[in-house]
């Protein structure tokens, strides 16, 4: 029998703001809330996947359509210029929609390492991963260190074994690698029939049927699938006889030896269900994303100091996750990532700002689909919706209506790659002023000043140096202004601690030759060093001398 997946309107309806606050109402909704990460490494087909679960979930009508229609959302994850140049994703993207009776907030992050800090920021605000896997090559490095701060965060992990429609590497093979290198229990939730040219569909474990896929022009549209039960004469027709007969042998294996499936250790974050499946012709989505609404986490307590505030908490509250600059060029202007962590939102509503202590009025708020946007009125414990028009946001903010809730700072982690900064043009000062505030704000950059008066030319610090390309390349498209980089010879940065009674106060006398002070965007004070040698040598010279690998909060002393 041939059956084709149910087609699901796009866009999340909302509910007028006198029953959004009603106890149950808020419940209900909370719990139909999916929010959720991608995670991989590059090229491992992360942002097709992004696509293809928009596709079925009723958000896009034409897998890879970069044009938006006014009744027809069809846009990519990929919304910057640059990233569709390079056929990589560098920012973070937020997309919502409704699929079933849920609601699925999805997340798509960038997979080059050059931009890890923003995945792991993205990662704080998330209630479970999906990590997708290239079949022929498995784990790689940048999988692993992703998969290192879910373990440490504890978040669910929902597996993807993808391009099975090229050849792959044996199934219980990379159930293995999983099992030994990242020392994870997972449990196969499909199995995939042939791989290559071969590759005809998957077999569902739970229902005991096999998924027959037919592929389509380019992956654009959802796949046709038959479905067959095991005893079905159709099956052996369909299936070679070599691949039939392996097939059988290895779903032998996995039924006596294999994880049996625990959703309580899937929430926990100890066993990983794994689905095989083809991204781009659209082989196995489906059961996929049936998976995330069925088993992945509704929306969790947060840690507000030592106490827990529970997502149906009346109070709402949430924090600021990511800021991107210029996303639609007809609106030129900058949003807030907000993830909310309890209550109710209500546009209008006025919340306190943790870092200024002021009350603010959240009137432009939006819902988000890649660069379109829609004006939000109510939003839930669990959704991210972008907040436009304040400046005076930055990265790791918590906005509630309760001061006493106060959730943790996100994560900064210390450049490894610095740059100087010119405007080329003097004549363009106020674009390069505008776009260096702004970009700079994002956090993807970190900016120093030299020590002394005479030295006003800007360093700019990055994870990784194709940072600094999307930078140049976006002060030049987006606000019209000429800069030059060069690159600085530092390869290690230090904060100085002078708190406490006991501390020293470093001066640039104390410094060695090629080491240089300078001061963070909050005024403190660093040193910079060219080598590891050059700081172990001053600090040898100056043992009292106190040097953080990060500002003071969780930061490690670095002693000789």
């Amino acid at each position: 029998m041939l059956i084709f997946p149910v087609e699901v309107a796009a866009g999340v309806g909302l509910l007028s703001a006198r029953l959004a606050h009603h106890p149950m109402n808020i419940q209900q909704e909370i719990a139909r809330r999916r929010t959720i990460a991608i995670i991989s490494h590059p090229d491992a087909g992360k942002t097709t996947l992004t696509e293809k679960l928009l596709l079925y979930g009723g958000a896009l009508q034409l897998a890879g359509s970069v044009t938006a229609r006014k009744n027809q959302r069809a846009t990519t994850s990929d919304w910057m210029e640059l990233e569709k140049q390079r056929g990589i994703s560098v920012t973070s993207t937020v997309l919502q929609f409704d699929y079933r009776d849920y609601c699925v907030n999805l997340l798509d992050t960038p997979g080059h390492k050059d931009f890890s800090e923003d995945t792991y920021r993205v990662l704080m605000a998330v209630d479970a991963v999906i990590m997708v896997i290239d079949a022929a090559k498995g784990i790689e490095s940048q999988t692993r260190k992703l998969f290192e701060i879910c373990r440490m965060r504890g978040i669910p992990i929902f597996t993807f074994m993808n391009k099975l429609d090229r050849p792959a590497r044996n199934a219980l093979t990379l159930l293995d690698e999983l099992e030994q290198t990242l020392q994870l229990r997972v449990c196969a939730m499909n199995w995939p029939l042939g791989d290559g040219i071969d590759f005809k569909g998957v077999y569902d474990r739970h229902s005991k049927q096999l998924h027959f896929f037919e592929r389509t022009v380019h992956g654009a549209y959802r796949a046709p699938v038959s479905v067959h039960s095991l005893s079905d004469a159709a099956v052996k027709e369909r299936l070679p006889a070599d691949l039939y007969e392996a097939f059988v042998n290895e779903c032998d294996v996995l039924d006596s030896a294999g994880e049996a499936f625990d959703l309580a250790e899937v929430q926990a974050g100890d066993l990983s269900p794994v689905f095989f499946g083809s991204a781009v012709n659209n082989f196995g989505v489906q059961l996929l994303l049936d998976a995330i609404v069925d088993y992945a986490p509704e929306p969790r307590a947060r840690q507000s100091g030592e106490t827990e505030v529970q997502p149906a908490d009346s109070r709402f509250s949430g924090f600021i996750f990511k800021i991107q600059s210029n996303m639609d060029p007809k609106h030129r202007d900058q949003i807030a990532f907000l993830r909310i962590c309890s209550g109710c939102f209500t546009r209008d509503m006025r919340v306190m700002h943790s870092r200024t202590g002021a009350q603010i009025r959240l009137s432009s708020s939006h819902r988000l689909f890649a660069k379109e946007r829609e004006t939000v009125n109510t939003a839930y414990a669990g959704d991210v919706i972008g907040l436009v028009g304040h400046s005076e946001f930055g990265i790791g903010d918590t906005l509630s209506e309760d001061p006493a809730i106060l959730y943790d700072e996100l994560p900064q982690f210390a450049p490894e790659h610095f740059a100087l900064l010119y405007n080329a043009v003097p004549s363009q000062y106020k674009r390069y002023q505008a776009g260096m505030r702004h970009l700079l704000q994002e956090g993807a950059l970190q900016c120093f000043r030299f020590a002394g008066p005479s030295q006003n030319t800007p360093l700019l610090g990055a994870v990784g140096t194709l940072q600094f390309d999307v930078f140049k390349y976006r002060m030049e498209s987006e606000y019209g202004a000429t800069i030059r980089l060069e690159t600085a010879p530092y390869t290690l940065i230090r904060w100085v601690d002078e708190t406490g009674d006991d501390a020293v106060e470093v001066t640039e006398a104390m410094l060695p030759q090629a080491c240089r002070m300078a001061f963070d965007a909050s005024d403190r004070k660093v040193l910079l060093f060219e080598s590891e040698w050059l700081m172990k040598f001053f600090l040898e010279r100056h043992p009292k001398a106190r040097l953080l690998a990060l500002p003071r909060k969780n930061s490690a002393l670095v002693t000789a």
